[in-house]
C-alpha cells in the first residue's frame, strides 16, 4: 500500500452510529500535536484491520490485497524531528511517516533535534540525540 506523504495522522477507531449518521471519533492528541484544526475538512482513509484485505478484494483482482506494514525507519538511519511530547517514563516522543512513534531518551516537548535510530519494533522505535538544533516556542 503506498501512503502519501501529506498523511498527517494514523491511528484506530471503531466506527459508531450516531443520530442517523456514522461517525469516526479522532483522539484530540492528534489535533494537539498535528497541524489539523477543529472546523477544517480533512480526507479520511479506512483500511480494515487485517493486513491481508478482504476476501472480496482478492477474488475480484482489484489490486487492494494489503501487504504487511513494515517500520519507516531502519537501525542507523538518522532524522532531524521535533519532539511531540513525553511519555509515561519521561522520555521525549516523536512521531514520523504514518504516525511511527520514535522515542528519544533526554529531550524535551518543542526540541528540534537530530537522531540516530539505535532499535526498531514493530510499533515504536528508539533513538539517540545526535546533534541538538533548537527549540521551538
Amino acid at each position: 500500500m503506498e501512503i502519501p506523504d501529506q498523511l498527517q495522522c494514523l491511528f484506530s477507531s471503531t466506527i459508531r452510529e450516531r443520530d442517523g449518521s456514522y461517525v469516526v471519533e479522532l483522539p484530540e492528541q492528534e489535533v494537539q500535536l498535528g497541524n489539523m484544526k477543529p472546523g477544517e475538512t480533512y480526507r479520511l482513509a479506512l483500511l480494515p484491520t487485517s493486513t491481508t484485505g478482504t476476501e472480496s478484494d482478492a477474488a475480484a483482482g482489484t489490486g487492494r490485497e494489503h501487504a504487511s506494514q513494515h517500520p519507516p525507519v531502519g537501525e542507523g538511519d538518522h532524522r532531524t524531528v521535533e519532539i511531540e511530547d513525553i511519555g509515561d517514563q519521561g522520555d521525549g516522543i516523536t512521531r514520523v511517516e504514518r504516525g511511527f512513534v520514535v522515542i528519544v531518551p533526554e529531550t524535551d516537548p518543542g526540541e528540534r533535534v537530530e537522531i540516530e535510530i539505535t532499535d526498531v519494533q514493530d510499533t515504536v522505535a528508539f533513538a539517540d540525540v545526535v546533534e541538538r538544533i533548537n527549540y521551538y516556542d
